[in-house]
């Protein structure tokens, strides 16, 4: 059973999100839920998903799970990308609610954050989390950044 002590791996969620910007251009970016992670001592599993524009009322809802592992040698973290599918955006809400109810272990609700295609609101929501994290935000790899 986790625990709200298990410390899990703090750099993991903004590595997610850097992960994320590598397969979804931020500026298509409308809406993102970040799950709690699942930790168990100093690993844990955690899932982003990301509504995108397509054109009109259409988006493109994709998923990044990820699992991270403080090993006593460095973090090992490996992500897993789906496209999930198409939906119109008034749907959104009740296909995340299926998304919870089809996972393993009920995480909880998701933070929801309203991205609306700009790219600064990504960048700004890594920051914080990455803050959170003590992680160094320039470390983190960005589709963005890797245009510089």
């Amino acid at each position: 059973m986790a625990s709200d002590r298990d410390p899990g791996v703090p750099e993991a969620l903004p590595r997610a999100l850097a992960a994320l910007a590598e397969q979804v251009e931020p500026g298509s970016m409308h809406r993102i839920w970040i799950f709690p992670p699942l930790r168990r001592g100093r690993r844990e599993t955690g899932l982003v998903a990301v509504a995108a524009y397509l054109g009109g009322e259409g988006r493109l809802l994709a998923t990044l799970g990820w699992i991270a592992e403080e090993t006593g040698e460095g973090v090992r973290f490996e992500t897993s990308y789906q496209e999930e599918g198409e939906a119109p955006q008034e749907r959104m809400p009740a296909i995340m609610k299926g998304v919870v109810s089809r996972l393993a272990e009920d995480p909880g609700d998701p933070d929801d954050h309203l991205i609306e295609g700009d790219p600064e609101r990504f960048a700004s929501l890594l920051a914080r989390r990455a803050s959170v994290s003590g992680s160094d935000v320039a470390s983190l790899p960005t589709r963005e950044r890797n245009r510089a």
